[in-house]
């Protein structure tokens, strides 16, 4: 498609690989904010996802990649896919497709623009700047009604997907995800509950007695684990000290081990643990050994991996994806980066042992970040249990347009109703701030 207006040129694709790399991986760095650091919008990924047969029209997946061109410049593109289903997105319209149903119209197939599987927020409208986010999301609107679809599903998008889509008038759906900060929070009496989104404001220094109300400087991150732990109430700190207790006294250890130094025997053990994990819970997995061997081949600076112990034998394994862009020979960081976040992603056990994932999937990797001075974890979709962990709750937001009219009401008649619980919903979660709160008179408990 040609916009005859400002010369832009529309393109529909059938694949990612129709696209340079070089290309889309430098639109994709030129992304406002650390979602330019993203792991899973780069062109590697995407493209591991077509070629392993883990996201393809066999699977319910079929690529139809939009880009924006101004001569032989790329300046937009999205990873879109119409969908005949709507598993592994981690925002649920199921109850949508079950009211067309009802009444006798197609839902399916869909258009969704997100990457698979992947219930990570970060920019899904690639573009050089505003106007051109805002022509793209107006040019997706144009093929879907072109093409008869029943809607489009915008998925943890950036702030600036999320305005961009706001103003081509599409609906808004907000959801909680649970992210770690590595910020020593101030101790202040009259607060209460957490800040709006989720985080505490900081101050300076060394660990002690907080600051007076009002009287706050500069962050800064925890000093080791046990300065972390000390942030924490008196309960929550003591929780963690004794699963951790329980995991080192089965006679478990770690070891772990980044990027190219992530051997071909660990990966394919932690297969072996991921591909186990969604058996046990009656599903086959949706990933594919060569997708992560993709991973190991193309993009290996992007994961970390913990594997776990026992009389020297391997016994479960936690994988995360991190925003570092080189690493070293010995597959330490290079220390190129302004933001560092890591990603929990994927684990799994073939042995039994009490506490052993929150140790795998939460204490290791924390313990990690901050020795290696990362700034957040992501703990991945759901889980409120994350919050004893100290992973404070944090608003994502997807996007929606829908072809009928009158579903397009009653969606966003529900999503009225929806949102309002939701900010309730959040206010509730502020109120259990694991965090230590100064007791009336200035002192911190202990």
């Amino acid at each position: 498609m040609k916009n005859n207006s400002n010369d832009y040129v529309i393109r529909v694709l059938e694949s990612p690989l129709q696209v340079p790399a070089a290309d889309w991986n430098a639109l994709l760095a030129a992304q406002p904010g650390d979602g330019s650091l993203n792991p899973f919008m780069r062109h590697e990924y995407l493209a591991a996802m077509l070629e392993s047969g883990s996201a393809t029209a066999q699977t319910g997946w079929t690529a139809r990649f939009v880009t924006l061109s101004w001569g032989p410049q790329l300046v937009g593109a999205c990873a879109l896919y119409l969908k005949d289903h709507s598993y592994g997105e981690y925002v649920f319209d199921h109850a949508w497709a079950n009211a067309y149903h009802q009444h006798g119209l197609p839902y399916y197939p869909k258009a969704l623009v997100a990457p698979p599987f992947t219930p990570v927020p970060g920019p899904r409208l690639l573009a050089r700047d505003a106007a051109t986010r805002t022509l793209l999301v107006k040019a997706l609107l144009a093929w879907c009604a072109e093409e008869g679809l029943s809607s489009l599903h915008l998925l943890f998008a950036s702030d600036a997907d999320v305005a961009a889509c706001e103003e081509a008038g599409l609906m808004l759906r907000h959801n909680v995800q649970f992210h770690w900060t590595n910020s020593a929070p101030t101790l202040v009496a009259s607060r209460t509950v957490l800040p709006p989104g989720g985080a505490l404001r900081l101050r300076a220094g060394e660990a002690g007695p907080a600051a007076p109300a009002g009287e706050y400087g500069e962050p800064r991150p925890f000093r080791d684990f046990d300065d972390f732990l000390m942030s924490l109430s008196q309960e929550k700190r003591k929780k963690i000290r004794q699963e951790r207790r329980k995991v080192l006294e089965a006679g478990v250890q770690f070891r772990w081990s980044l990027g190219t130094g992530i051997s071909a025997a660990d990966w394919d053990f932690f297969y072996r643990c991921y591909e186990r994990t969604y058996y046990e819970h009656g599903n086959a997995p949706y990933l594919s050994r060569d997708f992560f061997q993709r991973m190991q081949d193309t993009m290996p600076e992007n994961w970390l991996l913990f594997v776990a112990e026992h009389d020297g034998r391997p016994i479960a394994t936690s994988l995360i994806a991190v925003s570092a862009s080189e690493t070293t020979v010995e597959g330490q960081l290079d220390a190129i980066t302004p933001t560092r976040v890591a990603y929990g992603r994927y684990w799994g056990a073939l042995e039994r042992v009490d506490c052993l994932h929150f140790e795998a999937c939460y204490y290791q990797p924390l313990q990690w970040c901050i020795t290696h001075g990362y700034q957040r974890f992501e703990g991945g979709a759901q889980g409120e249990h994350k919050m004893a962990r100290a992973l404070l709750p944090v608003k994502t937001t997807s996007a929606h347009w829908l072809a009928h009219p009158a579903f397009a009401d009653a969606v966003e008649r529900f999503l009225e109703r929806e949102g309002e619980g939701m900010a309730g919903y959040m206010e509730e979660l502020e109120r259990r701030n694991p965090f230590r709160q100064e007791e009336p008179g200035g002192h911190a408990p202990s």
